[in-house]
């Protein structure tokens, strides 16, 4: 399943810093087909402790997990969307991805100039969202106009897409992202062709710096209209030091524990933020496991049982008879998958079955 999240922000905010990071947790892309060479993706292994300790217990020779693609979009500027700075360009690859991670920066540093002239971060998620509506706008006018003239026919798929574009416009001409409207599954799936940029799923990375004054930890005016956004729109959001996270991408597993207590952070920012990224895209993981390999496949959620053996192979879809299936606490309790069969603990399940979260999972198929 080829994921991808879009790393957008304002010049100077950490995005380049960021992306930096991740691409050196990065995993061996000849494991994903999906995978690319382009200089601005990185494929980014999604950290998950199951994984590694059921590759223990099957003492596998390889370990893939799960990964997620992270592309570095070209720094947005105000007005992009009349086409100021890279304008159309930073657009067109924000509606090729799934998701969006906006960085915003929410420390003082006289070194690090600001675009604006200085730090408010709630006014910088205003110029991005802004700039992501007025973009919308356009397209959803333009379609609108085609579409109004071919619904006269009285074709009913053109007869949604009408109604869908008026109820999105209506919302976008509010200044509100598309991704708030309500609609039939039939007008959702009318206007999915379009790719609106507000109709992703956003979430924000919240960029602190370490040494210097972070408005979180200031807790004036810019932390509560902050809080207050992010309260009422319900919108997702993770803390990280993009720098700090940079410089310990080069320091061995080992070793950073310690530096991260040095330097009063207390988790791993980046491991943080790409589980937070899965969540966003509604996605979860099964396993398989085996001396050859152990694997984390990924699937959305409230899949059933023949479209997570498609994540494998299509036969496991197309010619799916049935699924063995346990749950990888109980596995790891059992010792292996030959002991969990004798105690009884492997369940038989059919094609109706909803693959959860951590499930273990071997297929049959005709």
């Amino acid at each position: 399943m080829s994921l991808s999240i879009g790393i957008v922000g304002l010049p100077n905010v950490g995005k380049s810093t960021l992306f930096n990071a991740l691409t050196r947790k990065g995993v061996l892309i000849a494991n994903y087909p999906f995978a690319t060479i382009d200089p601005s993706v990185g494929v980014v292994a999604v950290p998950d402790f199951r994984l590694d300790r059921l590759s223990e217990m099957s003492n596998s020779e390889k370990k893939i997990p799960a990964a997620i693609e992270f592309v570095d979009i070209a720094g947005l500027v105000k007005g992009a969307s009349e086409g100021e700075g890279l304008g159309n360009q930073f657009l067109s690859h924000i509606r090729e991805v799934d998701a969006i991670a906006e960085v915003v920066r929410i420390f003082d540093d006289e070194d690090v100039h600001h675009v604006a002239g200085s730090v408010d971060p709630r006014y910088d998620i205003e110029v991005i969202d802004l700039e992501l509506v007025q973009a919308d706008v356009q397209t959803a006018q333009k379609r609108l106009e085609r579409v109004s003239r071919d619904s006269k026919s009285g074709d009913k798929s053109f007869i949604a897409e009408k109604g869908a574009l008026e109820k999105v416009l209506s919302l976008l001409s509010a200044g509100k992202p598309a991704r708030m409207v309500t609609l039939t599954d039939e007008e959702q799936k009318s206007i999915y062709a379009l790719h609106l940029l507000t109709m992703k799923p956003i979430l924000y990375i919240l960029n602190r710096k370490n040494g210097a004054i972070n408005i979180d930890a200031e807790g004036a005016h810019r932390w509560r209209e902050l809080q207050d956004f992010f309260e009422s729109s319900g919108s997702p959001h993770v803390f990280l030091d993009a720098g700090i996270e940079n410089d310990l991408s080069d320091v061995h597993a080992d070793e950073k524990a310690d530096f991260r207590r040095e330097l009063g952070v207390s988790e791993d920012g980046l491991d943080a933020l790409i589980k937070k990224a899965y969540e966003l895209l509604n996605l979860i993981s099964f396993f398989t496991t085996g001396k050859d390999e152990t694997r984390a496949w990924t699937i959305g959620k409230d899949s059933k049982a023949p479209e997570a053996g498609a994540a494998i192979h299509t036969d496991f879809r197309d010619k799916f008879i049935r699924a063995e299936v346990i749950r990888w606490d109980t596995l790891l309790e059992a010792g292996s998958w030959a002991k969990a069969r004798e105690k009884g603990v492997l369940r038989t399940e059919g094609r109706e079955y909803v693959v959860q979260d951590g499930d273990v999972m071997e297929f049959l198929h005709s």
